[in-house]
């Protein structure tokens, strides 16, 4: 008999393949491609939600056919005749308790920085420094602020920035830099060499274990490069933002009601409506149902998180983030030998900021309790300033050579023989590739190009 394990939140990895009288695990996809025998036919279903779920594909699936990923929070047993059952050890309920009846807001910020604080703690544990991936957002330099209360002296910081492109700014300097003198921290300031950009591209598509759209892995990965030199082991501020509800599609949620949840949520998180679909693929990849918006509603439709929110945060802290940031985060810095620790991802301080009320969580514009349990450990001005991205704008503004890397993969011979993607689409794009955006602002162009560009990468 044979047991596989994933961690609550997913973050490191599980896929399996099976064949008759076979089985085969590994924490990458492609060591399990290297094997060989795997069929490496893309899933209609997940080619849907990659296209319409902000490029996520929900566990089990993955793009390919033939390779499965457990999910989070998952004990899967194998028994010797090849069958199988998986038990859920976990997941957060997203519903109030009774033993924080009467707390105040107050109290509910002491708790927060509480919990954090100890998870912080609990991720210095090493037998080598320990590192800070700082962006100059609130996450981050949060974790720097109670790594400083803890006595660790001569931080390592590490923070990237990029050239503008198109009038947007490649870096968030001035906010990093504060925090690295507000703490004294022994701080390394990454500013991109535009050369390096464009063999970041294809080196970051080498390390994804799944084609993931997100421009944030090009960061993630030249920042692991320079930071593996320095460190082995970061702690970065990942997951927050899903679990404190901190993006902007949250606010939308507030007060809709319970069964208008499923709508309400795919309006302001999917790419675009399931119609829109046969505008991109060609005839033989469409499906006659949408199968992302049912996932939604399955998730929605579970006991417990009976606010709309409450749901929506449900769903992105277990689905959404495993498959998304922390995936990024964990193959980028893995690329380079990193270890990169999540404190925001401690489980008991999800199970505690899940019990949160909502309003809580969405005041002062998103992470309401986060931003007055840091009053006092950060200086206000990295609390209350805008939310900031990891930006790259040479591939949210796709231009010069970045452009004809994309051209070059679209127009491949291979791309044309898999027939996937309409060739006017393609054309038209290719004369206008900025404009069209999905729903969160991501370049439509560039999310079919890099599932193109990882299929060749692979051979596929």
């Amino acid at each position: 008999m044979l047991t596989l394990g994933r961690d609550r939140l997913g973050i490191k990895p599980l896929y399996v393949t099976e064949a008759p009288g076979r089985l085969r695990f590994a924490s990458s996809l492609p060591a399990l491609l290297a094997g060989g025998g795997v069929d490496t036919s893309l899933d209609p279903v997940a080619l849907h939600h990659y296209m319409s779920f902000h490029s996520v594909v929900p566990a089990p699936r993955t793009i390919l056919a033939g390779v499965r990923k457990v999910p989070p929070a998952t004990v899967r047993t194998i028994r010797p005749d090849g069958t199988s059952s998986d038990r859920v050890y976990w997941r957060p309920e997203h519903v109030r308790r009774p033993e924080h009846a009467g707390m105040s807001a107050r109290d509910w910020s002491d708790a927060v920085l509480a919990a954090l604080r100890l998870a912080v703690r609990r991720r210095m544990v090493a037998d080598v420094p320990v590192g800070v991936l700082l962006s100059g957002g609130l996450d981050s330099s949060l974790v720097v602020a109670l790594l400083a209360r803890e006595g660790q002296s001569g931080l390592g910081t590490f923070s990237v920035g990029f050239p503008a492109t198109a009038g947007e700014a490649g870096d968030e300097f001035g906010f990093s830099d504060l925090i690295a003198r507000e703490f004294a921290t022994d701080h390394h300031k990454i500013l991109v060499d535009p050369a390096r950009m464009l063999p970041a591209v294809d080196a970051a598509i080498g390390a994804m274990a799944e084609p993931m759209v997100s421009h944030d892995c090009v960061a993630f990965h030249l920042l692991a490069e320079d930071v593996s030199t320095s460190v082995t082991v970061v702690q970065s501020g990942q997951g927050a933002d899903e679990v404190l509800a901190g993006y902007d599609w949250y606010p939308p949620l507030a007060g809709v009601p319970r069964e208008r949840g499923p709508e309400a949520y795919a309006a302001v998180f999917t790419d675009r409506p399931h119609a829109e679909l046969a505008e991109i693929l060609e005839p033989e990849w469409l499906l006659d149902h949408d199968p992302s918006r049912a996932f939604v509603a399955e998730h929605f439709a579970a006991p417990g998180a009976d606010d709309t929110l409450d749901a929506a945060l449900r769903l992105d802290s277990t689905v959404m983030l495993v498959d998304d940031p922390v995936k990024r985060v964990d193959n980028m810095t893995m690329a380079w030998g990193l270890e990169a620790r999540v404190p925001f991802l401690d489980h008991e301080l999800v199970e505690l900021v899940a019990a949160c009320p909502p309003e809580l969580k969405l005041a002062h514009g998103g992470k309401g309790v986060l931003k007055e349990a840091a009053r006092g450990v950060v200086p206000d001005s990295v609390i209350d300033r805008p939310k900031g991205y990891f930006p790259v704008p040479a591939i949210r503004h796709l231009e010069g050579p970045f452009l004809d890397r994309v051209r070059d993969a679209v127009t491949d011979p291979v791309a044309k023989a898999r027939g996937l993607v309409r060739r006017e689409w393609v054309d038209a794009m290719l004369v206008d590739p900025n404009t069209r955006r999905t729903n969160l602002g991501s370049n439509a162009l560039w999310q079919v190009a890099l599932l193109e560009m990882w299929m060749q990468e692979r051979g596929l």
